[in-house]
């Protein structure tokens, strides 16, 4: 009875967790769409508007990273990682502000090695999680895909047809993962049925 009882509260733990991520997915989505159209109707017509949405971006990933702890609060998960991500968004949010006053190329580096760690830690978070919650391949994709794209804003950063606009692209990727992420979750989301 007490197995029972143990397995039931560990299975409503999972079914808690994987609810508030999918919310939380859901909402970088939308998060994301609306900054890839302001990116795309602002950023080159408005320097000033391009350099608030390059520093915004990595300071809303500070703040969806603590919802993802809150998230995983008291279901025995390890959120180490997610501090880190924190802590290297905080960071980065900081020097694309300061990047961004020496030319674009600067802060796309800066950017692009953002894009290439915290990738590397949604892989990994994606992997613990997909045993645990499921519905993380597209997080792992995603975070693949991240370290892939940060190489690539290094390796072009200096390139003449290289802009915050293309970043863009980059964005609408992780939202159309994070959608995917939510809806494979929606399995995980509904409690086990006691009978």
């Amino acid at each position: 009875m007490s197995a029972n009882k143990t397995l039931i509260n560990e299975t409503s733990a999972a079914v808690k967790t994987a609810r508030e991520l999918r919310k939380l997915y859901f909402i970088r989505v939308a998060f994301s769409v609306t900054w890839v159209i302001l990116v795309s109707l602002l950023a080159k017509t408005s320097f000033t508007a391009a350099t608030v949405l390059l520093v915004i971006y990595p300071l809303w990933d500070v703040v969806g990273t603590f919802l993802d702890i809150r998230a995983n609060k008291g279901n025995g998960t390890s959120v180490t990682p997610q501090y880190t991500n924190a802590a290297i968004s905080i960071i980065t949010t900081f020097a694309v502000a300061i990047a961004i006053n020496k030319g674009v190329p600067a802060a796309l580096i800066v950017f692009g090695a953002w894009a290439l760690l915290t990738g590397l830690i949604q892989l990994v978070l994606g992997l613990k999680r997909r045993k645990e919650f499921g519905g993380q391949w597209p997080m792992i994709l995603s975070g693949g895909q991240s370290m892939i794209a940060g190489i690539s804003f290094i390796a072009m950063a200096n390139s003449p047809s290289m802009g915050i606009v293309n970043l863009a692209g980059y964005s609408a990727f992780g939202a159309f993962y994070y959608l995917l992420a939510a809806i494979r979750l929606g399995k995980s989301a509904k409690p086990v049925s006691q009978a």
